[in-house]
C-alpha cells in the first residue's frame, strides 16, 4: 500500500508534463458565430429588383459585398452600366448553376462548421482579447480564392470545398494534390489560417528560406493552438502518410539543408522548393509531400516553444528574430 501511495504523485506528475499545455478551457468565451449565406443570397438579385435587393445585400454584408463583385467574381460595381449584364452571365453560366445545386446539397447545413469556426475563434481571443473577430460569409467564387478576406470579414468559397472527387475539379484539370485539400473538413483550419495570415504578417526584410520555413512553422502551430484536438495532418494539409515520411525523414531532410547551405539562401526558386505547394518535393523522393520546409518549420517552433515555456503564443506571432528561433530552440534532430 505505501509504494501504491507513493506512485500517485509520480503518475499524476507524468500526466501534467505529457498535457498538451494548449488544451485551455475557452468555455467561458463569450462568442456567436453566425455564418451569413452569400452563395444564396447573390442569386436573388437579377436585372428586375437590383434597385431594392443590392440595398438589402449591402446591409447584411457591409463592404465584403463590393468586393466580392469586384475583386471576387469580377463583374464591377453594382452602381456600373453594365452590372445587370455581367450580373446575369455570372448566375446563368451552365457550370456556375451546377455548382450551386451541388453546393446547396453538401453544404444544406452550417451548424458543424459554425461550432468548429466558433472553437476556432474562441481560443483565438482567449489568447488574443484585444483584436476583432471577423464577420464570416459563404460564396460562391467561380473557383476562385478558396478564402477571401478583407479587414473584418471572410468570406469561404464552397465551391472550392466539394471534395477531391468533384467532376468540376477534374474539369478545370486541377492537379490531385491540390484537389486533396479541397474538402468540407478543412475549411476551418483554412480559414483560421488565412486569418492569422493576414494578422501576423511576414518580415519581408529575412526573406530567405530559414525565416520563410519559420514563418509558416509558426503560422501552423498557431493552428496548434487554434484547434488543439484537430489533427496534425489536416493542419498542415498532408495526406496521413506523407506526414508519416516526414516524421520518418526528418534528420536527413535537415542533414541536407545544413550541409548544402539552404537555410540562408535568398534564391526565390529555392524557397519556393520547399515552401511552394506541390505535389512532392523535388530534392527528395517522390514519396516526400510538397511544402517539407513548412513542416520543418513546424518542428523548430515545437522545439522552441517546448525549450521555453514562459513564451506566450501572442509573444511567438510578434517574435520576427527567425534566428533566434532557430537557435533557442536547440532543435537537432536525430
Amino acid at each position: 500500500m505505501y509504494k501504491v501511495l507513493c506512485l500517485i504523485p509520480l503518475i499524476f506528475v507524468l500526466i501534467c508534463c505529457q498535457r498538451n499545455p494548449l488544451n485551455v478551457d475557452v468555455s467561458g468565451i463569450d462568442l456567436k458565430l453566425d455564418i451569413k449565406r452569400l452563395d444564396r443570397d447573390i442569386f436573388r438579385l437579377n436585372a428586375d429588383n437590383l434597385n431594392t435587393t443590392i440595398p438589402e445585400l449591402k446591409r447584411t454584408y457591409g463592404s465584403f459585398f463590393d468586393a466580392y463583385n469586384e475583386n471576387v467574381i469580377a463583374i464591377g460595381d453594382p452602381s456600373d452600366s453594365l452590372y445587370a449584364t455581367y450580373l446575369n452571365t455570372f448566375l446563368t453560366d451552365s457550370v456556375r448553376m451546377l455548382t450551386r445545386v451541388k453546393i446547396d446539397s453538401a453544404f444544406s447545413d452550417l451548424t458543424v462548421l459554425e461550432k468548429k469556426l466558433e472553437d476556432g475563434f474562441r481560443h483565438y481571443k482567449y489568447y488574443f482579447p484585444k483584436k476583432t473577430i471577423p464577420r464570416v460569409f459563404t460564396i460562391i467564387s467561380g473557383f476562385n480564392q478558396s478564402v477571401v478576406m478583407t479587414r473584418n470579414a471572410i468570406g469561404i468559397s464552397l465551391d472550392n470545398y466539394l471534395g477531391a472527387k468533384c467532376p468540376f475539379y477534374a474539369m478545370l484539370a486541377l492537379p490531385e494534390y491540390k484537389r486533396e485539400n479541397m474538402r468540407s473538413d478543412k475549411i476551418p483550419t483554412d480559414v483560421l489560417y488565412s486569418w492569422g495570415i493576414s494578422e501576423f504578417e511576414f518580415d519581408e526584410s529575412k526573406n530567405n528560406l530559414l525565416s520563410n520555413m519559420i514563418y509558416q512553422g509558426k503560422m501552423i502551430y498557431f493552428l496548434d493552438a487554434m484547434f488543439p484536438d484537430e489533427p496534425d495532418y489536416l493542419k498542415i494539409g498532408f495526406q496521413p502518410e506523407k506526414l508519416e515520411w516526414c516524421i520518418k525523414n526528418e534528420p536527413g531532410m535537415w542533414t541536407y539543408l545544413v550541409e548544402h547551405k539552404l537555410l540562408f539562401d535568398t534564391e526565390r526558386m529555392n524557397i519556393v522548393r520547399f515552401i511552394g505547394p506541390a505535389p512532392f518535393t523535388s530534392t527528395f523522393t517522390k514519396d516526400s509531400p510538397g511544402r517539407t520546409g513548412v513542416w520543418l518549420g513546424w518542428q523548430i517552433v515545437k522545439k522552441y516553444m517546448k525549450k521555453n515555456p514562459g513564451i506566450t503564443l501572442p509573444a511567438l506571432m510578434a517574435e520576427n528574430d527567425y534566428q533566434k528561433i532557430l537557435n533557442e530552440s536547440e532543435y537537432s534532430p536525430e
